[in-house]
């Protein structure tokens, strides 16, 4: 068994080409598509953020909207880039985003990839301390937001508050029960993902990580999540983690599919470089005929090691369109995987 969700980049343009032509609509349609994937009985609603792009940028709004119109999909994000958050006022967005949803916000946040902008963060009014990269602010972040989600008292109170305290120090509010174990780390490499085991966070592997071994890319992807599970067990958590994978997969079942996706060419792994020192492989997509799609998926051994499947979808194609897609998966595909 799998957990299968659905990941929208929220593209939008205002071509007349495009579904999603102005923000509202991508907003609009990605609630749209979350109340009717869980309608469909598909198990997670995530959704990417970018700044400074025709994309999804502030996905809290979004999410405590998505949980109030829900009550089991999960709903999350994949990924935040920590470079541009303040780890204090996102605790409590996400506090009360999950609150809202009844405790089902799954938070993915990651170091981030290459932006529209150069060092968009600074514009957010975050720098990286003496001596630390970009990087290590990125990681830096996360770590203060796990130690508030813990729900501690931190704060010293006023001695003569506008409301009456609690006796103590005092935490961050709303604080929500349980997120702490619903923090996932979007790791491009093999260390990045042993760091967010050592600290207690999920794993979100996407289709793309740091070209580390020359191999395909679906194998590297295993070895990563291989090296994560074992530094989990040596950090001594007492519970278990979760794994997710991201795919591009299309079930040709249709005319729309085949002129969509038919001719796709993008059937095999691609090589690029995020910046001057990082050599980045991208992942194969996948679409074909129900059953020579699922003979191609059982060779892909991330999946197999993963316990929950992010299904990457076209948000500009509409909400029908993407219900489509995703239903194709869950009735004609996911069975036969031994996913349903």
């Amino acid at each position: 068994m799998k957990k299968i969700g659905f990941l929208s980049f929220g593209h939008w343009t205002p071509s007349p080409q495009s579904g999603t032509r102005s923000a509202a609509d991508t907003l609009l349609q990605s609630i749209d598509l979350a109340v009717a994937a869980e309608e469909l009985g598909a198990d997670g609603a995530y959704f990417r953020v970018h700044h400074f792009a025709r994309q999804l940028s502030s996905p809290f709004p979004l999410l405590a909207a998505i949980g109030a119109k829900t009550s089991r999909i999960e709903i999350g994000t994949g990924v935040i880039d920590m470079r541009y958050e303040n780890p204090m006022y996102m605790a409590e967005d996400a506090g009360a985003a999950d609150l809202i949803s009844g405790g089902r916000l799954q938070l993915g946040i990651s170091r981030g990839s290459p932006e529209q902008v150069i060092d968009g963060w600074r514009h957010f009014g975050y720098v990286p301390q003496e001596g630390e990269s970009e990087a290590d602010m990125a990681r830096r972040h996360p770590e203060v937001l796990l130690e508030v989600l813990r729900g501690e008292g931190f704060a010293k109170p006023n001695p003569q508050p506008m409301f009456p305290n609690p006796p103590g120090l005092l935490r961050l509010e709303p604080h929500s029960e349980g997120l702490r174990e619903r923090i996932w780390w979007g790791a491009g490499s093999n260390a990045t993902a042993v760091w967010a085991a050592k600290l207690g966070m999920n794993l979100q592997s996407s289709t793309l990580k740091d070209d580390e071994t020359g191999e395909p890319f679906h194998i590297q992807q295993a070895k990563q999540i291989r090296a994560y599970r074992q530094a989990w067990t040596e950090a001594g958590h007492t519970r278990q983690p979760r794994v997710s994978v991201s795919r591009s997969i299309f079930a040709l079942m249709d005319d729309r599919d085949r002129m969509y996706f038919g001719a796709s060419r993008n059937d095999s792994d691609s090589v690029g470089f995020l910046d001057e020192k990082t050599r980045a492989i991208f992942g194969r997509s996948y679409a074909a005929e129900p059953e020579k799609l699922i003979e191609q998926l059982k060779q892909d051994e991330a999946i197999a090691e993963a316990d929950t499947l992010l299904l990457t979808v076209p948000n500009q194609l509409g909400v029908d369109y993407n219900v489509h897609v995703i239903e194709s998966v869950l009735r004609h595909v996911a069975p036969e995987m031994g996913w349903r």
